[in-house]
């Protein structure tokens, strides 16, 4: 408990001005508001996340003076996760023996992906061994930079390359299901009533899960733990049927205005040149990844019980948080989306340093 009201302190202390870089964050959040703003006008996909994160990633590029912290996204996750929590429900238990065959196609998927992306970015990209492997693994963005620094390799380039495969995935696989699809994603992906129809109860609803899921969260040192410490809490609320309310999609739509800003604004301050060639490499190695998606989802699909739509969304090498977004605009089964995030991410920080050993044991890296 000490420990967490310490990082809890921590965080708050992170908020100072001499600390928080409000002005840049400002105007970060009027640049997203009016992408958000224009998204939604248009009706494109997850217009007030996707619409922030594409305004504020030109603003970066074009060294406007945006800046986001860290610090903002635990708070925005705390309210997604709980929003996420509550689209559980007890019939989800007893789908579980069917998930079976569509793992073992993940575990396929992720070989496939992690064999052709490294060796895409050893080759094409000229990384060094270390950082194309820790670059081309698929998941896992702080995991595979602190291994890959430890390794050697070039931890700027492998936050760089991770940064920009969510970026890039996130960026198009909503349009791309929507053209190809004929699905529309032009809502917000919450499902909740407005704030102003809502009882109190349902805010503080939100406010005592997102305190219990990041406690949650930091005790059982979950990825993800302030995301995934609410959707479990949240999860249990809703499964027991101790209630069954939805954040207001006012509140939603703020979160997910604050982390596409938050994604955005990853890229700013880096060094020009190296942010265009990972960009432009990202370009190629999201081209397989999506590929590769694709290809299995399809397969899958074919032999399981599944969709296409929702085993892209499980298979898709883009964020946790983002995927599962997509998939609550799509009426998909979230608790198996946000699942196989889940085992990605622990597969991956499991194998990689695994992997990479044995290759260096074997002399072929």
């Amino acid at each position: 408990m000490s420990s967490w009201l310490a990082e809890v302190r921590s965080g708050l202390a992170q908020f100072s001005p001499a600390v928080f870089p409000y002005r840049g964050f400002a105007l970060a959040l009027l640049i997203g508001i009016a992408g958000g703003w224009l998204f939604y006008k248009l009706r494109l996909p997850l217009p007030w996340m996707l619409g922030a994160m594409i305004f504020c990633t030109i603003a970066a590029l074009a060294r406007l003076p945006v800046a986001a912290s860290g610090v903002i996204r635990s708070p925005m996750s705390a309210i997604i996760g709980v929003m996420l929590g509550s689209g559980f429900s007890p019939a989800i238990i007893g789908q579980v023996p069917q998930w079976i065959v569509p793992l073992c196609g993940l575990v396929l998927f992720m070989l496939a992906c992690g064999v052709t992306v490294v060796w895409y970015f050893r080759k094409v990209g000229g990384y060094d061994w270390v950082t194309a492997f820790f670059s081309g693994m698929p998941g896992g963005l702080v995991e595979m930079v602190i291994y890959g620094e430890e390794r050697g390799g070039d931890a700027r380039i492998i936050a760089l390359v991770h940064s920009t495969r969510i970026l890039m995935v996130v960026m198009t696989l909503p349009f791309l299901i929507q053209w190809s699809q004929g699905i529309s994603l032009d809502r917000a992906g919450g499902s909740g009533a407005s704030m102003f129809a809502t009882p109190l109860i349902a805010e503080l609803w939100l406010v005592i899960l997102g305190f219990a899921g990041a406690f949650l969260g930091h005790i059982l040192r979950l990825p993800a733990k302030t995301l995934l410490g609410c959707m479990i809490v949240s999860a249990a609320v809703h499964i027991t049927g101790l209630s069954d309310f939805k954040p207001p999609y006012e509140i939603v739509n703020a979160a997910q205005l604050v982390l596409g800003v938050g994604i955005g604004c990853r890229f700013a301050g880096t060094a020009s040149g190296v942010l265009w060639k990972v960009l432009i490499l990202s370009v190629g190695s999201t081209a397989i990844l999506i590929f590769w998606m694709s290809l299995f989802a399809v397969a899958v699909s074919q032999v399981s019980g599944f969709s296409v739509v929702t085993l892209i969304l499980a298979y898709s090498p883009g964020g946790l948080t983002e995927m599962a977004l997509i998939a609550v605009a799509l009426n998909a089964e979230v608790a198996f989306v946000a699942a196989f995030h889940i085992i990605r991410v622990f597969l991956t920080m499991i194998a990689a340093p695994l992997t990479f050993g044995w290759l260096g044991r074997s002399g072929k890296v």
